[in-house]
């Protein structure tokens, strides 16, 4: 069941979302703005500046699942989350679908083919991070190129591939959901986030990737559990566990 954004803002009144504590104030850009007629908060990161990562699993093999068991974590190393966003499918133990790279280490193989659901309705892609860079990548040009990931997380479907929006997608279509993706900028050294603050077609939103920002490149990664942690934008989000997580890490304000 998705969560109703006015029970998120119950629940945060009621204070069973942790305080934004020890966050420095401009480590990530966000914002909420509007594309035609339709609600997005928007977050985007220099990757020539920025330390992103992608989390899955603790010390431990259990998953994270919340943005608060890895802020825990990053504490004992003096730092923080200041932006964090679910990243990719998974199974009901979470663990990813396809293609996952964890600080160098492959969790799960590439997957080329087609497949059910939005995973695998094809072309979908692979969202790369190297040294200063991040990358959206169709599958098969990946498998092709096979670029070095530090970090890689495989969703799907493509939203944008070189310019065009995915093939499947349709001007008229009524499947409306909270909808989160990343697009990548044409020299990857800006990665821009996104996710939508009412229901949204796949075309809608693909659409703003495109013509509102103006990448080439992007990538889905969910539209049933899409969650967003940003101190900026006084959201931290609630809802089912989560199986990967991208986010930004700094240094804890004040240490």
């Amino acid at each position: 069941m998705r969560l109703r954004p006015w029970l998120i803002a119950l629940a945060a009144g009621a204070g069973l979302s942790p305080a934004f504590s020890g966050v420095p104030a401009g480590a990530v850009t966000c914002r909420n703005a509007e594309f035609s007629g339709n609600r997005y908060a928007l977050c985007q990161v220099d990757m020539t500046q920025e330390d992103l990562r992608l989390f899955l699993y603790d010390a431990g093999g259990a998953p994270y699942g919340e943005f608060s068991a890895i802020d825990a974590r990053l504490a004992g190393e003096g730092k923080v989350l200041a932006f964090a966003m679910n990243a990719g499918m998974y199974h009901e133990d979470r663990a990813p679908v396809g293609h996952y790279v964890e600080d160098g280490k492959e969790v799960m193989r590439l997957i080329p083919n087609a497949g059910p659901g939005n995973f695998g309705l094809l072309p979908n892609g692979v969202f790369c991070l190297g040294d200063g860079s991040a990358r959206v990548i169709e599958t098969l040009r990946f498998q092709d190129e096979a670029p070095a990931c530090r970090y890689a997380t495989q969703s799907g479907p493509m939203l944008v591939i070189d310019g065009e929006l995915h093939p499947r997608f349709l001007p008229d279509s009524t499947s409306r959901y909270i909808r989160n993706g990343v697009g990548t900028s044409d020299d990857g050294k800006t990665a821009t986030f996104l996710i939508s603050r009412n229901p949204v077609t796949f075309h809608e939103f693909g659409k703003v990737f495109r013509d509102d920002l103006g990448l080439n490149q992007a990538l889905f990664f969910d539209g049933n559990i899409s969650r967003l942690y940003a101190p900026e934008l006084g959201r931290n989000d609630w809802g089912r566990a989560m199986g990967p997580i991208v986010g930004v890490v700094v240094d804890r304000e004040g240490d």
